[in-house]
């Protein structure tokens, strides 16, 4: 299993990653306090797009707003599979 992650630089508390399992691509997000989130991408989706989709989500105040809406920006669909 294979992690890329991301912390918020502020907060410390905002986790949002990549894995690998089983050959496929997960996004794990985790607010540190409550929630912890899994979606499994769906498709041939490139890494680099979703690592710069997370990257960019992470430097945002609200988090998974942002990482939906990079992700919708660059046509990468996921199932949520945990949550």
């Amino acid at each position: 299993m294979a992690y890329s992650g991301f912390s918020r630089p502020d907060s410390g508390f905002d986790f949002i990653a990549l894995r690998r399992r089983k050959g496929v691509t997960e996004i794990v997000y985790d607010d540190g306090v409550a929630r912890r989130l899994v979606w499994r991408v769906q498709g041939a989706a490139n890494e680099g797009s979703l690592t710069e989709a997370l990257a960019h989500a992470r430097r945002e105040v609200r988090v998974l707003p942002a990482l939906y809406a990079e992700l919708r920006k660059r046509s990468i669909a996921i199932e949520a599979i945990a949550g």
